[in-house]
């Protein structure tokens, strides 16, 4: 399945035609998926560079032609003979800032069309350096010719590339065998829920706004402020309203009541704000 798959599931089991996710899961992999609703998709943008939290296995021995288990062998197939000292020193050199080139098997688009269809179709790929930052890679064990591993990297980054220049480094090709999003953002394994969960066995009206994450939580490094009848009038169309909040933050999340978010709103001096985003 698809990262598109689970918007057209989601589609079809809420009606809603305007759905987009937060960072696409390749077919292979698992995991966190954060999916915007309706209006929703118009905070899109203040998520763009959440960093994203990993968990999977490598496989040594060779590469792939996409970096993971779903490609063709690229090269000989060996069996390497490789400690759990020998990984981890290797992996230390993936660390903090560094530029990155994306697999040719991605959704990276050139001149408009996706790298992968490209890649399919057997146009060679020739795709650009992206500066990304891991910000930790700890392996945490191997066992024959697979090692665990845990990976947070900054938005942009590719875990499949990164497995695939260790292999290089190791001098035995290696490939990703399995993946797992744990977190993206603030979003985490542990409050997401299955497809099964959100289709759920009985009609109920206010499911799916149950399972939602609650407004006031959304993008938890903005304060929440709400707003009286006349400042939610002006902000509602396009005016700039003064607002009961003195922390100096640029950013805050304005809402009617305690769930109805109304937009983002940037400070312009004092308490006075201009809307940059309104939910209608």
């Amino acid at each position: 399945m698809t990262s598109h798959d689970v918007v057209n599931r989601l589609r079809k089991i809420t009606g809603e035609r305007s759905i987009g996710h937060l960072g696409t899961l390749d077919p292979m992999a698992t995991g966190v998926l954060p999916l915007l609703l309706g209006k929703f998709t118009r905070l899109a943008q203040y998520f763009s560079s959440a960093e994203k939290t990993y968990s999977g296995t490598i496989r040594f021995g060779f590469a792939t032609d996409t970096y993971d288990a779903e490609g063709e062998p690229v090269g000989p197939q060996i069996v390497p003979a490789l400690t759990l000292e020998q990984v981890r020193s290797a992996a230390e050199r993936f660390h903090g800032e560094m530029e990155q080139i994306p697999p040719p098997f991605s959704a990276k688009k050139i001149g408009g069309t996706p790298a992968y269809k490209l890649a399919r179709a057997g146009i060679t790929v020739e795709l650009k350096a992206a500066r990304i930052r891991i910000i930790s890679f700890q392996i945490d064990g191997i066992e024959g010719s697979e090692a665990t591993f845990a990976m947070s990297v900054s938005a942009g980054g590719y875990v499949r590339s990164v497995v695939h220049d260790l292999g290089q480094i190791l001098g035995c090709g290696a490939h990703l065998s399995s993946l797992r999003r744990t977190r993206a953002g603030a979003f985490a394994l542990e409050d997401a829920h299955t497809l099964d969960e959100v289709l759920g066995d009985s009609e109920c009206d206010d499911r799916i706004e149950r399972l939602c994450v609650h407004p006031r939580n959304l993008l938890p490094g903005m304060p929440a402020v709400s707003g009286d009848v006349i400042a939610l009038g002006r902000l509602r169309n396009g005016a700039q309203a003064n607002l009961p909040e003195f922390s100096h933050v640029p950013l805050v999340k304005v809402f009617a009541g305690q769930r109805e978010l109304v937009g983002i709103a940037k400070r312009v001096a004092g308490t006075l704000f201009q809307p940059v985003v309104v939910m209608g």
